[in-house]
């Protein structure tokens, strides 16, 4: 290749091009702002995925390898590039980087916690309804989740799983994702967003959906453990121990029959209910 001459060097902006000593070819050099302006765009929406992930049911139990996590979060934060704002420019060896950071991990993480209260509380519904079924005795070890679970419990937190990715609930937190930049733009403010959205009053939700969804069942079972105790005391010569457990699991595996399908109605809502809060 020629070198670039006096009269032509003008088509080349200044910027790119500089001429080597021994009048050779052609160097390309870039200045910091121009790496930050590449960089930042998938930056922030990187780190701020991946810190949701860090935190998502399903996704952040230790079956999930953390190279799966990453490579997810790159996918996501690369292919949702169109739909996001503009991301503001800051230089990564400053404070206001550090916070911009931190900012990214408390939404990420507020995020997937969400998400977790929803999953936590269909959970507390498999746990009172194995309180009333007598089955919460039956608790063994979760290697997925490094904690005990019940019978009950790990079923309902099973069926819920699914349901979350059969009804679109993923896509549901994609979509938060991206709104989440409108909301709470990139900035180094990052205890404002905790001050507007308020996470630590979320664990009333537990308890409110968890009864919601249990009542039915409870209220059935309420009734037999009724029943049975009024026949305890008009036929005493029949030992109601030996044949009230039977009756008691039969029913409750009856009433979760005919009540999973139902699940998915406060399901759906309180997850559109909680992502709300980031759009």
């Amino acid at each position: 290749r020629r070198a670039v001459d006096a009269d032509h060097a003008g088509r080349v902006p200044a910027a790119h091009v500089a001429g080597d000593t021994d009048g050779g070819g052609l160097v390309l050099t870039f200045t910091d702002t121009q790496v930050l302006a590449w960089i930042t765009p998938i930056l922030w929406p990187f780190l701020r995925v991946l810190a949701l992930f860090g935190t998502l049911p399903i996704f952040a139990q230790r079956g999930v390898p953390a190279r799966v996590r990453v490579a997810l979060a790159f996918l996501i934060a690369f292919c949702a590039q169109a739909s996001l704002p503009a991301m503001p420019v800051i230089a990564l060896d400053s404070g206001a980087a550090v916070l911009a950071i931190v900012q990214q991990i408390l939404i990420g993480a507020s995020l997937g916690f969400a998400v977790r209260i929803v999953f936590a509380a269909v959970e507390f519904a498999g746990e009172m309804v194995g309180l009333q079924m007598g089955l919460n005795f039956a608790g063994f070890f979760n290697p997925m989740t490094g904690g005990e679970a019940t019978a009950t419990s790990r079923f309902f937190g099973t069926v819920v799983s699914w349901l979350f990715i059969v009804t679109g609930g993923h896509l549901l937190l994609i979509a938060a994702v991206v709104q989440s930049f409108y909301a709470f733009p990139v900035g180094p403010e990052p205890f404002a967003f905790l001050r507007a959205v308020q996470p630590q009053v979320w664990g009333a939700e537990v308890f409110r959906l968890g009864l919601w969804i249990a009542l039915p069942m409870t209220a059935m079972l309420l009734f037999v453990n009724l029943v049975m105790g009024i026949i305890s005391r008009v036929a005493q010569q029949m030992n109601i121990f030996s044949i009230g457990f039977p009756i008691t699991v039969s029913v409750g595996l009856i009433g979760m029959l005919l009540t999973l399908p139902m699940m998915q109605v406060p399901f759906t809502m309180a997850l559109e209910r909680m992502l709300q809060q980031f759009q």
